[in-house]
């Protein structure tokens, strides 16, 4: 026993002198600990200071229901559960009562009682009975978390994007949230000591040695929410239509290659949609017919041909190495001009001139796509940008029918938002822009960074082809294969785009799927915006062509800008002269003086120029709606007599 007495002193003087600091390290360690304190991230705007995504605090309220002492506890109970029951959807006071007492009984230090709560609903929480004492008396525990809210809900919400951290530490980073976190909206995270007060239960604890978390900065987006919120409803309206798998659409600035809005729309099981992927950015896919126009020119560029070489499109059908290419025009064109070939899309023309200029030099005709960047991504600060597959001699992808094939856009992929690209460089005079997705980074109203234009390729081609090129997407709208989306009132320009997708499937021919598009700009005379819209998978029982299905969106969404977005927010003169409209007036004008008694045609006229000259005939007239008269209830040509009725509908 002598012995065993002197081992345990022994024992017991090896861990007070000389292990001990050790286990008084992990003592500490274990009773107080340093707990981070996230920094709030940056607020997201768009382009007119509209709030995009920012970080709501919230907070969960706990109690350490030893800390009071029986007279504070005894004295304030049924007042604070009276304040508590107050809250809506809550306890009743006696079950609070017999909640706080039983934790009180059992010992317990962490109890909660509110959760996610509000800054408000947090501060009317601090007025309550015994909450309101200080920690050490009341036994009040406030937790911190920060939430990210979206107040435009599902618009551009995938844009927009996120960072999260899963459970095993990887960071994920979707959109410009995602892109631009690190360095401008994270922050700098603080430190605060807490206290365990039971198994996986920690209090929070005076803490001189507390660093405050410095909050990240705020990012401006180019993104304007008038044309996004045009945007969305536009592809949404046409999805559900069509019932289609998702689809795309990016609205630039031509000049700036400045994201005015982009819109990603995935159909779920219940045939809702929401922004499920950015397709816009990420998704590569055949282009079909909206790459026919980079294939001209660079035939047009090298000389090859003009605009008015004859291309034999046959009756619709033509052999490539053994390979058979049709055009949707039933019987075909025959002969046409190169410019009539792009005009109408015909596949077999695109082929014809690629095939035939190209077939025994191939890197002749790609040197244009590598001089265009169109095999290269636009480096994107959004993770997740679809790579371009432009295959060349040599690669599995090569055949003798890889060049007739890229001629009318199949045998390659690319993404809606590089496809956008170019055809905004066509709109912007031949001078490439990056898209971009940010206007600036600052600090409270202070600019910590700015972001301007940043230009890929000075001039694509020469103006002599860019002209060329220009006339022909006019006329593609005016007369081609989007002449039902053209208005004598509202000038675009574009090209329709109508591919087959998984046509490698074996059920093809039973369930065939296509992907429609267009893409191009307005106002023709001086383009303000270049756009694309993509839609896949849509209804082949109500239609798939590119001019049914997307154009219709490019078309709407052009209108509205125009008719509800400003663009302009000075105005030199209220005596706006259009030359159209004045002829027009006038023509009609001098037609009324003529034959007074005689219903001219004033459809199309704008509203008060109609009012005007129909009552200078004497008749009397009334109007539903504002804008442009769209039908009048006397037909042209019909007598009419003076004070008679004429009612005109204007939209």
């Amino acid at each position: 026993m002598f012995i065993f007495g002197i081992a345990v002193m022994v024992k017991l003087a090896n861990i007070q002198f000389v292990q001990g600091d050790e286990y008084r390290a992990k003592a500490s360690e274990r009773i107080v600990k340093d707990f981070v304190i996230p920094a709030n991230r940056g607020n997201v705007y768009s382009v007119n200071g509209n709030l995009l995504a920012t970080s709501i605090p919230k907070y969960d309220i706990r109690f350490d229901a030893l800390t009071p002492t029986s007279s504070i506890f005894e004295e304030n109970l049924k007042t604070l559960c009276d304040s508590l029951a107050k809250f809506p959807g809550r306890k009743t006071s006696s079950q609070y009562q017999r909640l706080i007492r039983k934790a009180r009984a059992n010992k317990n230090r962490y109890l909660l009682l509110a959760k996610n709560l509000g800054y408000l609903e947090y501060m009317r929480m601090r007025t309550f009975p015994m909450l309101k004492l200080s920690p050490f008396k009341g036994g009040l525990i406030v937790e911190q978390k920060t939430k990210r809210e979206h107040p435009m809900g599902g618009i551009a919400q995938r844009t927009i994007g996120y960072e999260r951290i899963d459970e095993e530490g990887n960071v994920t980073r979707p959109g410009l949230d995602g892109a631009f976190g690190v360095k401008y909206l994270r922050g700098t995270d603080g430190k605060h000591a807490k206290q365990q007060i039971g198994k996986n239960q920690w209090k929070p604890i005076v803490d001189y040695n507390k660093i405050e978390p410095k909050d990240g900065l705020d990012v401006y987006t180019t993104i304007d929410v008038n044309i996004q919120d045009i945007a969305h409803h536009a592809l949404l309206k046409q999805l559900e239509y069509y019932e289609a798998e998702h689809g795309c659409v990016v609205v630039m600035e031509v000049e700036t290659g400045e994201i005015r809005a982009i819109s990603n729309l995935g159909r779920t099981e219940k045939g809702t949609y929401y922004e499920r992927l950015n397709y816009a950015v990420g998704e590569s896919h055949e282009p079909g017919s909206t790459f026919k126009v980079m294939a001209l020119m660079a035939a047009l560029e090298d000389k090859v041909v003009d605009t008015a070489t004859i291309v034999d499109t046959k009756k619709g059908v033509k052999t490539f190495y053994r390979r058979k290419i049709y055009d949707s025009h039933h019987g075909g064109y025959g002969e046409i001009s190169v410019a009539k070939a792009l005009e109408v899309s015909s596949n077999i023309g695109l082929a014809t001139i690629i095939d035939e200029n190209y077939a025994d030099n191939p890197e002749r005709f790609l040197k244009y796509i590598d001089k265009w960047s169109l095999n290269k991504t636009l480096n994107l600060p959004i993770i997740g940008e679809g790579k371009p597959v432009i295959p060349k001699p040599g690669d599995k992808l090569w055949s003798k029918n890889a060049l007739p094939s890229m001629a009318y856009g199949y045998n390659l992929r690319l993404t809606p938002l590089q496809i956008l690209t170019f055809y905004n460089a066509i709109a912007n005079n031949g001078v490439m822009v990056k898209p971009r997705f940010l206007k600036s980074v600052r600090e409270f109203e202070d600019v910590v960074e700015a972001f301007d234009k940043e230009v890929i390729k000075s001039k694509i081609c020469s103006d002599k082809t860019l002209g060329e090129i220009q006339e022909i997407l006019k006329n593609a709208v005016e007369r081609g294969t989007g002449k039902r989306l053209y208005s004598p009132h509202f000038s675009m320009a574009g090209k329709t785009g109508t591919a087959q997708t998984e046509y490698w499937m074996e059920d093809w021919k039973e369930n065939k799927r296509y992907v429609s598009s267009f893409a191009g700009y307005f106002p023709v005379e001086n383009p303000k915006y270049s756009c694309i819209v993509v839609i896949h998978k849509p209804s082949t029982q109500k239609g798939y062509y590119g001019a049914d299905v997307s154009g219709p969106v490019f078309k709407s969404i052009a209108q509205k800008i125009f008719t509800d977005t400003p663009l302009i927010d000075e105005i030199e003169s209220l005596e706006v002269q259009h030359a159209s409209v004045k002829n027009q007036f006038e023509s009609y004008y001098n037609t009324a003086q003529t034959y007074r008694t005689i219903m001219p045609n004033v459809v199309g006229l704008p509203a008060m120029d109609a009012i005007a000259l129909l009552e200078n005939m004497g008749l009397k007239v009334s109007f539903k709606g504002s804008g442009v008269v769209k039908k009048q209830s006397v037909a042209k040509g019909q007598k009419v007599k003076k004070n008679q009725n004429v009612v005109l509908e204007i939209s």
